[in-house]
């Protein structure tokens, strides 16, 4: 039995498309969006709701507390448990996401070893350590606005002496996959974003960030998606709120283009341009290929 990967930025129409191969192919949808493990981070990562489920299973949604690490390799460990899962009961595994890595993570033979050195890293910018990186792997392919994954490529040179990129290459996959790519005109693409943020507000956004706030967790779960932070100067008094939502809608813009490059370079996608009007459309020809494979 196959997987079938969906992949695209925000707002393309990932979790619609999923669930509608879903009840055609007696799937179950897994997801592969690094914010989305997170219970109560439910608006800014536009986390699929009840209601959009359709019934569907959904996994890997919701199944650690803010305060909890998670790591990448740990994210190995449970998703090919869900996959394995499925494929013993007859169930399409389809994959949702726009996390590359835990793609790559979930499906190709990668090698994760857990390391123990831990680095302070606050005092210098995402600059600063792409250049200590470079100087590290001269081929990097982690990107400077990735701070995450610098951190921890240099904590793996630290304690390993070796290069973690060059460690975790691996072009064999697990699994035979299909990779379906969303896309559009990058104007109507970003037009899209920008909407969501303002049905986000109209969504609660600002109530679920203000909790978050007033928490005091300033963990890798809060601070890494787009959308909390942003706000953190309005409820400070030192930003206007159109200011803060200006600023989230234009790191959403740059993330996706982050996400169109890593997928375009990373993994074999076939890209589906996606028609708003008649989505259907869409989902016939994600289907049809599928079939043809």
């Amino acid at each position: 039995m196959k997987v079938i990967v969906i992949l695209g930025p925000t707002a393309v129409g990932k979790t619609k498309l999923s669930v509608e191969l879903a009840k055609k192919l007696n799937g179950e949808v897994i997801n592969a969006d690094s914010t989305q493990v997170y219970q109560g981070l439910d608006i800014a990562t536009a986390k699929v709701t009840e209601e959009e489920k359709e019934g569907i299973p959904h996994h890997l949604f919701d199944i650690k507390k803010v305060t909890e690490d998670y790591s990448v390799s740990d994210y190995q460990k449970d998703v090919r448990m869900v996959i394995d899962d499925c494929m013993k009961r007859g169930k399409l595994p389809i994959l949702v996401g726009g996390t590359g890595l835990y793609v790559k993570a979930a499906l190709y033979d990668y090698q994760f070893e857990p390391t123990s050195y831990k680095g302070d890293y606050h005092q210098f910018s995402n600059e600063a350590l792409y250049q200590q990186l470079c100087q590290i792997n001269p081929n990097t392919k982690i990107h400077f606005n990735n701070r995450k994954r610098m951190e921890r490529a240099l904590d793996y040179y630290h304690e390993t002496g070796q290069v973690l990129e060059l460690k975790e290459k691996s072009e064999t996959l697990l699994y035979p996959t299909i990779f379906i790519g969303l896309t559009c005109e990058r104007h109507i693409l970003y037009e899209r974003i920008n909407h969501r943020v303002d049905q986000m507000i109209e969504n609660g956004l600002l109530e679920e960030a203000k909790k978050i706030y007033d928490s005091h967790i300033r963990t890798k779960a809060i601070l890494t998606p787009i959308g909390y932070k942003q706000l953190f100067p309005y409820f400070e008094g030192k930003e206007s709120l159109e200011h803060c939502l200006d600023h989230i809608k234009k790191d959403s813009r740059h993330y996706a283009k982050r996400q169109y490059t890593f997928f375009k370079h990373q993994l074999p996608v076939h890209w589906v341009d996606v028609n708003f009007e008649q989505f259907e459309k869409t989902v016939q020809e994600a289907f049809d290929y599928i079939n043809r494979k």
